[in-house]
């Protein structure tokens, strides 16, 4: 395993604490377990995470290194200026022989451009003065060879500077004006700055003009000036310097005008020999935490699947932490009994809450969540009851007369029902419907702004109440907008992102937009509302992948009215509303807690790597 430790102080001519020197190792577990999470948009959406302790260390080893506390130094090297005066002794002489133009004088460095101290054989410089910024010639399209590599940024990656792909000329359809490079030469990308893309070229080729190729003079080894342009303090500079909104990008005279450290050359190469081994510990910490991350969701998954298996009938009631309720098989028992035992250690992640609440959903519709009570009016009763209610509602011209749902197969049942429970479709107990848009040429249709109009990115809350639209009455009677009164359940069939097979509720009455489906329940009882909105929850993912279409997959009327239900009786249908929210309560304090821990990680590390520095 490679040293991470920090040179002593009597090894080179800086000051260094005890505390600072055994910071790295000494705290490694917080370079390996802290987690920032990236929250994405949308109710439905998976978290990601990043790795940011392990990207902090990468950044505190090269900032280390360009502070020259990685490496000890060694009296014996060149000092930086000497190099330099050297170098310069020869351009001049370059200048006398007509052989080189005379350059312009460099600006002197001032002590507020000096962001550290540096070693007594270092150097700060110009970038300039030690590379040729922008140094090699553009070139025509009709002169590059079908066969040149062709560097993109879309090549390298992010932060890593990984080269994640080789191009040839003749593989992109790209006309405009390229830059020339060198095998040697460090390709700077200069669009973007942020994204931290800095390669040192194995080969010669071309690249588009959003990289710029700087060519090392003598007195700097390439890999070095690589690790120099993606150092924390020259991100920072150029983080304050970048122009542009849409395409932010580093000026040419501000490149050229960094300040930079720059140690004897010998220890350039001892610094970059150092950086590469403690990056390949990182990339192995990077993949072993990946791994641990990856098995402890596969751990939590298996065993929360555990509980959704078939079970044989029992007649024996378990309680839990979590109090799950319900006749409760002996294989079930002791498959909750192993999530119970471990739950302090099986859900401390973000994902692993997540798959915690799927779980929850799933067994709220299988008949898992909450005992069964014999006592309970069957759920076929229910539906006849409105069944009746629907024909009566036709008889009086109150909704029209619907096409008969398909008869449910054998093949569509998911799972066995608990007794009382009953498979039903949707549009059977519901009224499914749709709504439009008002023409957008006609200002009258929209102004005055007087009645809710829900559009499908709406669908992301709970409920519903004033919209971000809203049409006139004229709208309502002129055009197809249907007016759905407060209680009506509301599905996105297509949308933006991950909106499809999301449910809300109006709390206000409300027209809707093409890409919503409207539900009204025939029996309006809130738990009968509740369940129905609860069992969308579990099935939206199920809903996003059996959507019809191509590229934007989308849901219809159809396909939401003959979406199956697994019906609990009445009564059982409130005991479940109740236990899931009680359960999902739980699992958001769960969130939080996590939430707190990893602020609190992420705070100590960054006053870790400030201390180090």
């Amino acid at each position: 395993m490679a040293d991470l430790s920090i040179p002593n102080a009597h090894d080179r001519n800086i000051e260094s604490s005890p505390t600072s020197e055994n910071l790295i190792t000494t705290h490694l577990d917080i370079w390996t377990t802290a987690i920032e999470q990236k929250s994405s948009a949308g109710r439905g959406s998976s978290n990601k995470f990043s790795l940011y302790g392990i990207k902090k260390l990468r950044e505190l080893i090269l900032e280390l290194a360009v502070r020259g506390k990685l490496v000890p130094q060694d009296a014996n090297d060149e000092p930086a200026s000497v190099l330099l005066e050297r170098i310069a002794a020869e351009k001049a002489q370059l200048v006398k022989e007509g052989k080189l133009k005379k350059q312009k004088p460099l600006l002197e460095i001032g002590e507020d451009e000096k962001p550290f101290e540096l070693p007594e054989s270092w150097l700060w410089v110009r970038l300039n003065e030690i590379a040729d910024y922008n140094g090699r010639p553009n070139i025509d399209p009709v002169k590059i060879d079908n066969e040149t590599w062709l560097l993109d940024l879309e090549d390298i990656e992010k932060d890593t500077s990984k080269l994640i792909y080789r191009a040839k000329y003749s593989e992109r359809d790209s006309k405009s004006s390229k830059s020339t490079f060198k095998k040697g030469d460090i390709l700077y990308g200069k669009l973007r700055p942020y994204l931290n893309k800095v390669i040192v070229a194995d080969d010669d080729g071309i690249c588009t003009t959003e990289i710029v190729a700087i060519v090392p003079s003598e007195a700097i080894y390439a890999e070095f000036l690589k690790y120099l342009l993606k150092s924390p303090t020259f991100l920072n500079y150029v983080n304050s310097l970048m122009y542009g909104v849409k395409m932010p990008r580093l000026g040419t005279e501000d490149a050229l005008q960094s300040v930079h450290s720059l140690p004897p050359l010998k220890e350039q190469h001892r610094i970059v020999v150092k950086v590469d081994e403690l990056m390949s510990l990182c990339d192995a910490l990077e993949a072993q935490t990946e791994a641990s991350i990856s098995a402890h969701q596969t751990l939590v998954e298996t065993l929360l699947n555990a509980l959704l298996l078939p079970q044989a009938t029992a007649n024996t009631a378990s309680q839990s932490d979590i109090s799950l309720e319900r006749p409760f098989t002996n294989r079930f028992d002791m498959d909750w009994q192993r999530v119970a035992e471990h739950f302090d250690t099986l859900f401390t992640t973000s994902a692993s809450i997540d798959t915690l609440k799927q779980t929850i959903l799933q067994l709220a519709v299988m008949g898992k969540l909450v005992k069964q009570d014999h006592n309970d009016e069957p759920a076929a009763k229910l539906l006849a009851r409105i069944a009746k209610e629907k024909a009566q509602l036709f008889k009086e011209g109150k909704i029209k007369k619907q096409k008969p749902l398909p008869a449910i197969t054998d093949e569509e049942k998911q799972f066995e029902l608990p007794s009382g429970w009953a498979y039903e479709r949707i549009g059977t107990f519901g009224i499914v419907g749709t709504g439009s848009t008002p023409s957008r040429s006609n200002p009258l249709y929209w102004e005055p702004a007087e009645i809710n109009w829900v559009s499908s990115g709406e669908t992301s809350n709970f409920f519903v109440t004033q919209t971000k639209e809203r049409v006139s009455e004229l709208a309502i009677k002129e055009t197809n907008v249907s007016i759905y009164p407060a209680g009506t359940l509301i599905v996105a069939m297509y949308g933006q992102g991950k909106t499809r097979g999301q449910i809300t509720e109006l709390l206000e009455p409300a027209g809707t937009n093409q890409a919503c489906a409207a539900i009204r329940l025939v029996d309006e009882s809130v738990n009968h509302k509740d369940y129905v909105k609860l069992f969308f929850r579990k099935a939206y993912l199920e809903l996003r992948e059996h959507a019809a279409g191509g590229a934007q997959p989308n849901l219809n009327v159809g396909k939401i009215a003959s979406t199956i239900v697994p019906l609990p009786p009445l009564e059982e249908q409130h005991r479940i509303v109740a236990k899931v929210e009680e359960l999902m309560a739980l699992c958001d304090q769960l969130k939080v807690r996590l939430a707190d821990a990893q602020t609190t990680q992420l705070h100590l590390t960054d006053a870790i790597v400030e201390q180090a520095v």
